[in-house]
């Protein structure tokens, strides 16, 4: 996948751990492990602002692009 998710390195700038977070942001925490790990295939725009909200962040910190190789 081209779009890379960053947050586990945004959490741990932060010193939040997985399960504070998840709380916060009204989330389970295999939900979160999902996007943390990049298995997910979308993420609701919602989830996005919370995520930037309880971590005090931008959109562009939580995801990265980068070409896959071949492309």
């Amino acid at each position: 996948m081209a779009i890379v998710i960053t947050l586990d390195l945004v959490m741990a700038k932060r010193k939040i751990r997985s399960k504070a977070l998840a709380a916060e942001i009204g989330i389970t925490e295999a939900n979160l492990s999902l996007m943390k790990n990049g298995k997910i295939k979308g993420i609701k725009l919602d989830t996005v602002e919370r995520l930037c909200k309880a971590l005090n962040c931008q959109p562009g910190d939580l995801f990265c692009y980068e070409e896959e190789p071949g492309s």
